[in-house]
């Protein structure tokens, strides 16, 4: 049990970090240029090496070994974090040099994850878990972890400046290195009969074949892929725009840690929902739960209620990483594994890329509200189109 432990101390430790930096680039974006297409513009140019270079990271996770990439990925990671408020006291930051900062930070952010997660059955095993209750537990962590760092970041920003906050992620991604390295196990070799040999390129591209081939793991990713799209820009530019234009960053980070928070609870409810309701309708509700709470959170409410309507929304949210992490490890033989989870931290990065572009180019041209309920429209759409697809009937084969 100590190697699990030690694995979500890791874990937690990184994703407060992540959030922090969650808060902080946006903010820090529209600090130094005042307009959401630019602060929108940061954020997607951080997402290219994500697109470039995430099936090369998979590739070297199955290559080199799971905690051994995750220990290297979360140093790099830290390193680039603290450099944003280093080159700023020794030059003055830009936009230009954040972008650059970013997208090298960018280049080792998602490996990390994508390691840990491959780890998981590893470290579950040695300590007589369930995989559903490892990725339940694991889940709830990065929820927990989500929910820490955002009220951290507002924290350090309200009462001291940006760059604290920076600093403060660059701690905590050493703290998750630390603690991948003090991991000790065995890591399961697991090849795929399917898998095709050749190049870098060909091994690399095993994760999206795989993806083609396995037709119910490509309907969840397909609803983790449409929460990516439409939902995430409200977080990364819509609602810090809404927050900043009211001089509220309290009122960001008291928002983003409740839905954080009611995630990590659902999240850690996972096998108990899974006992009861079935995979199949875990998604169902997940998928359809954000989509009604977005649609009233978009009359931008008073606080109470925001918060609210966001702690639903959290709680509906929990139970689907847990759920895309089983199903990839119940399919995906153990030597793929990181192509695959690279492919899932690849498809969250570049889906958003055009969304938060144009969801920034309509926030300067319209306002908030109205670009808000365009989006929560367009998650009840996309929703109704997934949750009636005959093929979630399928997950039902792989509960067990």
């Amino acid at each position: 049990m100590r190697q699990f432990v030690l694995t979500q101390l890791a874990n937690f430790a990184s994703i407060v970090g992540g959030s922090i930096t969650f808060i902080a680039l946006p903010w820090l974006s529209l600090v130094i240029t005042k307009s959401s297409t630019a602060s929108a513009l940061v954020i997607a140019f951080t997402a290219i090496p994500v697109i470039l270079l995430s099936p090369f990271m998979g590739s070297i996770i199955d290559k080199f070994g799971r905690r051994r990439s995750a220990i290297w990925f979360e140093l790099g990671q830290g390193i680039l974090v603290a450099a944003v408020p280093v080159f700023n006291d020794a030059f003055g930051i830009t936009i230009v040099s954040l972008v650059v900062l970013s997208v090298i930070k960018n280049i080792f952010g998602p490996g990390s994850q994508a390691a840990r997660k491959s780890l998981v059955p590893d470290v579950a095993e040695k300590g007589g878990l369930s995989l559903d209750r490892a990725n339940s537990i694991h889940e709830s962590v990065f929820a927990a972890g989500f929910a820490v760092g955002p009220a951290i970041a507002a924290f350090l920003i309200a009462s001291i400046d940006v760059y604290a906050a920076f600093w403060a992620a660059g701690v905590a991604a050493l703290v998750s290195t630390i603690a991948m390295a003090t991991i000790r196990v065995t890591e399961r070799q697991e090849h795929d009969p399917n898998e095709e040999k050749g190049n870098v390129f060909v091994f690399a591209l095993q994760g999206i074949k795989t993806l083609g081939r396995i037709r119910v793991l490509g309907l969840v990713f397909a609803g983790f892929l449409m929460l990516s799209v439409v939902y995430i820009p409200t977080e990364m530019v819509l609602l810090p725009r809404y927050f900043n234009e009211i001089h509220d960053p309290r009122g960001l980070g008291i928002l983003i840690t409740t839905m954080a928070g009611m995630s990590m609870l659902t999240s850690l409810a996972f096998e108990w929902l899974h006992k009861r309701i079935g995979y199949a309708n875990i998604l169902r509700i997940a998928i359809g739960g954000v989509a009604v709470a977005m649609l009233p959170m978009s009359f931008l409410p008073p606080q109470w209620l925001m918060i609210t309507l966001g702690a639903v929304l959290g709680a509906v949210w929990g139970p689907i990483s847990p759920l895309l992490n089983t199903v990839i490890q119940k399919l995906v033989a153990a030597n793929l594994r990181g192509r695959v989870f690279a492919l899932e931290m690849m498809m969250w990065n570049i889906a958003p890329l055009t969304s938060f572009i144009v969801v920034g180019i309509c926030l300067d041209a319209f306002g908030v509200r109205p670009v808000y309920l365009a989006l929560a429209l367009l998650m009840l759409c996309a929703a109704a189109i997934l949750l009636t697809r005959p093929l979630l009937k399928d997950l039902k084969a792989i509960e067990g």
